[in-house]
């Protein structure tokens, strides 16, 4: 083998290690943590074990497998669990397409990035968006490779392992590590958050969804997503048009 490709590789495979290693981070263990509740809740739902762990790997996405089991305890279609699930994951396309330009070098294939594209979620795009800018563009794709692959397939096992063992633990513990999962969701959009605009979005959400809840309670997240959204856009330009330039 030629040395200059001896080299790539080698390079390639650490920077493979160094992102198999980001996994020992707080946004990826407090990931974990979430899906030991998801387990519980999936467990609670009826589901077993290979049905919960597939869902982690294939949806990839804990708010919308939280949707698919909420589907399942109501007994909704299959046409609206679909919808649902669908809608939920439209947040995502965003973070991928914010996400894969910063993935591509000259010589990144399109099936390389589609293939990355299906483990991006809050936790890989946070710490993705944070580290890439440290890395050279040639070897990106493969620090992404190693942290998203390992953290699902961890989180796979993790749901499969944990299934099997929220039977013996107590009710307090159960509900505890299903808490974590709302815990996760407020600690990961904080973080992801790039302005002073995203994170009066999520208090503002947090405060309307009282009201919105006692308008109408089936729309209540609908209807407070999109008054904080607006009206933190709104407060967002208002202070950014009066601030010195």
């Amino acid at each position: 083998m030629d040395p200059l490709q001896e080299h790539e590789q080698d390079e390639t495979r650490l920077w493979v290690r160094r992102g198999i290693r980001q996994i020992v981070s707080a946004p990826a263990l407090i990931l974990v943590t979430a899906h030991l509740g998801f387990a519980g809740l999936a467990r609670d739902a009826g589901l077993n074990w290979f049905e919960a762990s597939f869902m982690v790997f294939s949806i990839w996405a804990l708010p919308a497998n939280l949707i698919l089991l909420g589907s399942i305890t109501a007994g909704l279609s299959l046409v609206a669990t679909a919808f649902a699930v669908g809608l939920s994951s439209l947040r995502l396309m965003p973070m991928v397409m914010s996400l894969m330009p910063d993935l591509r070098a000259k010589r990144t294939r399109t099936s390389t990035l589609l293939v990355l594209s299906h483990f991006v979620a809050v936790t890989a795009w946070v710490v993705a968006m944070e580290r890439l800018p440290d890395i050279p563009r040639r070897y990106r794709t493969a620090f992404f490779a190693g942290f998203g692959i390992t953290l699902t397939v961890i989180n796979t096992l993790i749901v499969a392992f944990a299934f099997n063992l929220m039977g013996q633990f107590p009710a307090l513990v159960t509900g505890a590590l299903a808490f974590l999962t709302p815990v996760y969701f407020l600690t990961s959009l904080y973080g992801s958050a790039r302005d002073v605009t995203g994170r009066l979005a999520l208090f503002l959400g947090m405060v309307a969804i009282v009201p919105a809840n006692r308008l109408a309670p089936d729309f209540d997240i609908l209807i407070a997503g999109i008054a904080a959204g607006l009206a933190s856009l709104v407060i967002g330009r208002l202070v950014a048009s009066r601030s010195p330039e």
